[in-house]
């Protein structure tokens, strides 16, 4: 199979940017954790309104690396998952990301907030059954996105839970010309050493 240019552009990018240096003060601010999901048949679009949940689960390990920041505004972070899917599907899924994190909310005092985008690549051990079954056909190797909404205690700064739409998808034909994808929805928690 002949690999296009601009996935291994991508791809040496992503690991780049994970594997490269560390916060702008020269420190790494290294993140564990731990999420848990159900699949939904939902779109995107769909996926916080009106879910439609499939007999299908995931567990997942995360390690994080703050980048950089800019002020007390914004934060690049790189994320590594590893994913194991249970029920409909069951195979491993490894996804490698850049995540750009807004900090500040009016409530942050009591209950400090941040809302995070996700962008990479995800692998999948196998074609991912609910893709096949939604669209008919998949690939391996397809685009992620995360959308992430996390809380702390302003007294246990080290700890967040969040809430998390995990998004495995072709990019409207992009990827191996998959224009279809899957959806996750769940909950976590990180620590930040």
């Amino acid at each position: 199979m002949r690999v296009p240019m601009r996935r291994v552009l991508l791809s040496l990018g992503v690991l780049l940017v994970f594997f490269g240096g560390g916060t702008a003060h020269g420190e790494a601010d290294w993140s564990l954790g731990f999420y848990g999901g159900r699949a939904v048949y939902d779109t995107l679009r769909e996926v916080l309104s009106d879910r439609e949940y499939a007999d299908s689960y995931a567990a997942a390990l995360l390690v994080g690396r703050e980048l950089t920041g800019y002020r007390h505004y914004l934060r690049l972070e790189a994320e590594g998952q590893l994913v194991k899917h249970f029920d409909l599907m069951n195979h491993f899924e490894v996804n490698a990301l850049v995540v750009l994190r807004w900090l500040p909310f009016p409530w942050d005092r009591y209950l400090d907030t941040s809302f995070a985008v996700g962008e990479g690549l995800s692998y999948a051990t196998r074609d991912p059954a609910i893709e096949v079954e939604k669209h008919g056909r998949t690939s391996q190797l397809l685009n992620y996105l995360l959308f992430e909404l996390a809380f702390c205690l302003p007294q246990h700064p080290r700890w967040d839970y969040f809430l998390r739409v995990h998004h495995r998808s072709g990019v409207f034909g992009l990827f191996d010309g998959v224009s279809g994808g899957s959806n996750l929805v769940g909950a976590g928690f990180r620590y930040r050493f």
